[in-house]
């Protein structure tokens, strides 16, 4: 049986214990239907295997080239993942346009006794309903921006305003990616299709009558785009900006990125790539700091001399109703605060 996907919000309701996506590891990798896992018919090697008999030789003679590889690795799947599958799971299956791949790893599944459906279109399918909520249509929610100059902790805010029951988009963590030159993250980021399809998951389970927080971000978080729709509601929306002193920013940013501060080599190629932007002596007094473990006045000198100026050109470009919510310490008990006076302000409307 073939299930056509009408919206993306379907996929929550399916009703099957496992999404199986059969196409290639790398495939897979670039992008797939959220919370589905990998079993491949064919490996990377394989499926160009394949194609090049295909281009080369004959359609006949890879079409038996594949289906015995397909028969391999379908019995390599049975008796691993699958192997304690009980009789009554059953299983969404979908390849690259719901053909042969999907087809024939259903039909052996289909022998076994389980209840297995395919997508119907496969991934493509799927592609486009992500293309259509991102790219064709409008963003569906009212939009207020969380602002505020580097190291106002607004990713730590936007996730406690979302235990307060505030409805927030994350989109650094969608990214993976802290939004800024010094912002990468261990295991780096998601390919630009990945990302859309986690960004199109997150909207799609938006309320759309609520206001949605987002944090104040460029058209790119790291190497990820925004998409247009969002990007104009981002620009059009009203801001909260919050305000603090330089030196707790500082502390509270050393924190925040301990991982950078504990990987000196990594630290240093990045202060590295400020070189053209600023001054070679700054430069080195920045490379100073950080072999010295002067984390706090590192930090103080990069948002002086870098951030705070390229923030507030950029706060200029998009400067809609901001008001700011001002704070002395950025310790987690004055976060906790900060969070329940914005929630407080947002409840009230912008």
């Amino acid at each position: 049986m073939a299930l056509t996907l009408t919206s993306l919000s379907q996929l929550a309701t399916l009703g099957v214990d496992d999404i199986i996506d059969v196409r290639s590891p790398a495939e897979f990798a670039e992008d797939h239907i959220p919370g589905a896992i990998n079993l491949p018919v064919l490996g990377d090697a394989e499926r160009a295997k394949v194609g090049t008999i295909y281009k080369q030789d004959s359609p006949f003679r890879a079409r038996k080239t594949g289906a015995a590889l397909v028969a391999a690795n379908a019995a390599r799947h049975l008796q691993g993942p699958l192997a304690d599958k009980p009789g009554g799971w059953q299983a969404l299956i979908y390849c690259w346009r719901g053909g042969q791949r999907s087809g024939s790893f259903a039909s052996i599944l289909s022998q076994v006794g389980w209840r297995v459906d395919l997508v119907a279109g496969g991934y493509k399918a799927y592609r486009s309903l992500v293309v259509a909520a991102l790219y064709d249509a409008p963003f569906p929610c009212p939009v207020v921006l969380l602002g505020g100059n580097t190291g106002t902790a607004k990713t730590a805010l936007l996730h406690r305003l979302a235990a307060r029951d505030v409805q927030v988009l994350d989109l650094e963590g969608l990214a993976h990616h802290r939004g800024s030159l010094f912002g990468a993250m261990p295991g780096g980021q998601p390919s630009q299709k990945a990302f859309d399809s986690a960004l199109a998951q997150a909207i799609s389970r938006l309320d759309p009558a609520r206001v949605v927080v987002v944090e104040a971000e460029s058209s790119k978080v790291g190497n990820c785009r925004l998409p247009p729709g969002l990007w104009k509601a981002m620009t059009a929306a009203p801001r909260l900006e919050v305000v603090a002193p330089v030196a707790a920013r500082a502390h509270y940013l050393v924190t925040a990125y301990a991982d950078l501060v504990n990987d000196s080599a990594r630290l240093a190629a990045v202060i590295d790539r400020l070189r053209g932007t600023h001054s070679t002596e700054q430069v080195a007094a920045w490379q100073a700091m950080a072999r010295d473990c002067a984390f706090e006045a590192l930090a103080a000198s990069l948002m002086a001399q870098h951030y705070d100026p390229r923030y507030a050109r950029h706060r200029a470009r998009l400067e809609h109703g901001v008001e700011g919510v001002v704070t002395d310490s950025l310790d987690a008990a004055a976060l906790e605060r900060l969070a329940d006076r914005l929630a407080e302000r947002l409840s009230t409307g912008l």
